[in-house]
């Protein structure tokens, strides 16, 4: 988490400089709360508590012909219930780095780096027991790619690469199976294309954020044409300086991440994955 802070505060600082420098910057973080209370409620109802941070933000270098982008988004969040305790709710760890060389007004040579994890312990429950089933880098997704960007405006960037590499990572042979790599290896890597978009917008006089990120990947392999997906979004509404309203999803499809039974045995194919959360709390745009 310190590191994870730490990155952030690069991020910012970095950007805070002199009007005419190259570098620029954008994001929102903040933390939201809810709570849900009952007492002698007739139609029953459990106490609950839930919390999450987050931090999205990017940080730009344009200057002649060479353009850098870097960014980062991180959310945590915790969700208590008498019944159940403190668990995790959300939990993702963003991070892409793009440099690129102009060839025309609009488009680039480029490379990228993109690195997709989570920051805490992942654990799937049952009625008596937990299981570990996720940790930071467990699993851990890293893509190298060349490719071409093209930039129409400030808020769009659309980038192709047909040379990419693609390496799923777990820190523990245990979970090799669960995520696709062969058994008792710590790295799948892959050969494919990638193609990725993101959007940043401010809306009605910055009072709405709106960051979208979406990454598609096909392996060159007996695979080939289908497609992994990671999508992220993040909403924000100023209600005032510091109140914010924010909705945030993320939707997921890896082919590599079959259905597994309780003994870890394949008994299905891939399942689209999907998570929202819409949350009201304390917030800081910059």
């Amino acid at each position: 988490m310190k590191k994870l802070l730490f990155m952030a505060c690069a991020l910012v600082s970095m950007g805070m400089s002199a009007q005419d420098s190259p570098w620029t910057h954008n994001g929102l973080t903040g933390v939201n709360f809810s709570q849900t209370s009952f007492t002698n409620w007739s139609e029953g109802g459990e106490n609950q508590v839930a919390t999450n941070a987050y931090f999205n933000g990017s940080l730009n270098y344009k200057k002649d012909k060479v353009s850098w982008t870097n960014d980062l988004s991180a959310n945590y969040g915790l969700n208590f219930t008498d019944a159940n305790g403190w668990r995790k709710n959300i939990d993702n760890l963003n991070f892409a780095s793009k440099f690129g060389h102009q060839i025309t007004d609009k488009v680039y040579y480029a490379a990228l780096l993109d690195i997709k994890s989570q920051i805490g312990y992942g654990y799937k429950y049952s009625d008596t027991s937990r299981e570990l089933i996720s940790k930071f880098m467990t699993p851990g997704y890293a893509n190298l790619s060349f490719g071409i960007d093209y930039k129409p405006n400030s808020h769009i960037a659309i980038y192709f690469s047909p040379v990419a590499g693609k390496m799923t990572v777990v820190s523990d042979t245990l979970f090799s199976k669960r995520y696709g790599v062969d058994e008792g290896k710590y790295v799948r890597p892959q050969l494919g294309s990638i193609f990725k978009a993101t959007a940043n917008y401010s809306l009605l006089n910055d009072k709405v954020t709106v960051k979208s990120a979406l990454d598609l990947f096909t392996a060159y392999d007996d695979s080939f044409g289908n497609v992994d997906v990671n999508w992220d979004m993040i909403i924000g509404y100023n209600l005032s300086k510091l109140m914010t309203l924010t909705f945030q999803s993320t939707l997921k499809y890896d082919d590599d991440i079959k259905t597994l039974d309780a003994n870890k045995n394949v008994i299905g194919g891939a399942k689209v994955q999907f998570k929202e959360m819409l949350g009201l709390g304390i917030s800081y745009k910059f």
